[in-house]
């Protein structure tokens, strides 16, 4: 497992009955987290709170601020800088354990020492977005959320990016990738992080375990002969990290060679030996 050990601002301080408790650059979130099936360390932590996200049994659910907190506030990761921002879905826009992939990206990008060019799919609010454009790589960012493309370009705004050569596309991501190969556009790198489910702006159905397969083939098109780097990041449950493994080794390593790794993605709870699993990752690279 890679652990997300080197924030500064970011400390998850407990987790337990199926919830975890955070401290946001000085702003403490209690949030349910189903992976938490032990009891809770510090009992006294989970009490001590600004908000607190109460998920409905009708589905959703909402935030109970026991504190006035900001409606946003920013946090850092070296000299990158995010908004956070408590949603309706419980998220605040950054995944804090994907900071082991942006070290991994940002090293093979300025260790290149060649112009590196990256399609950054699913691409959220623009963490891995940032990560490249501060090692020095241009960067498509393709995610089918307006809200989200939005949050991102705050995002690089926010690390003083916005010079860098970055491109931010609304659209469906399979349908993007299509279009780039007709054109005959080739990227250095490709960050994929694909939902369970969802559904693009024009109502696109996306379901991970019919289409992901599909899409990384797709996706071997719009590949450099010289590419840098594959990342596929999971968080559907029941997924294991050997399965995107395996599909990066049927698609991607079969025709460029280089070498596959797959783990899983967890992020360290203060003052003890307990880490939380995050999710799984598969990468190659050369």
């Amino acid at each position: 497992m890679l652990i997300a050990d080197k924030w500064k601002e970011y400390r998850l301080l407990d987790a337990g009955d199926g919830e975890k408790v955070e401290n946001w650059n000085g702003i403490i979130l209690r949030r349910p987290d189903p992976q938490v099936i032990w009891p809770w360390t510090k009992p006294n932590v989970k009490d001590n709170v600004h908000a607190h996200y109460h998920r409905s049994k009708s589905g959703g659910g909402e935030w109970e601020f026991k504190r006035q907190i900001p409606s946003s506030w920013t946090i850092s990761y070296g000299n990158l800088t995010f908004k956070i921002e408590p949603t309706g879905f419980k998220h605040t826009g950054l995944f804090p354990e994907q900071a082991v992939n942006w070290d991994w990206m940002m090293k093979k990008i300025s260790e290149a020492n060649r112009p590196v060019s990256v399609l950054n799919l699913f691409a959220y609010t623009g963490g891995a977005t940032c990560a490249c454009l501060s090692a020095g790589a241009s960067v498509c960012h393709v995610d089918a959320s307006k809200g989200m493309v939005a949050w991102a370009k705050e995002n690089v705004a926010l690390s003083n990016l916005s010079d860098k050569p970055v491109r931010f596309i609304v659209d469906d991501c399979v349908k993007f990738v299509r279009r780039e190969i007709r054109r005959g556009r080739v990227y250095d790198g490709i960050i994929m992080d694909p939902p369970s489910y969802g559904r693009g702006p024009g109502g696109e159905l996306w379901k991970l375990e019919d289409e992901l397969f599909s899409l990384v083939c797709l996706l071997k098109d719009v590949m450099s002969e010289s590419p840098l780097f594959f990342l596929l990041n999971s968080y559907t449950t029941g997924l294991s990290a050997q399965v995107s493994a395996n599909m990066l080794e049927l698609v991607v390593r079969k025709r460029f060679g280089g070498k596959v790794t797959c783990g899983e993605v967890g992020l360290p709870i203060a003052d003890s030996s307990l880490v939380l699993p995050c999710g799984t990752f598969a990468r190659w690279s050369m």
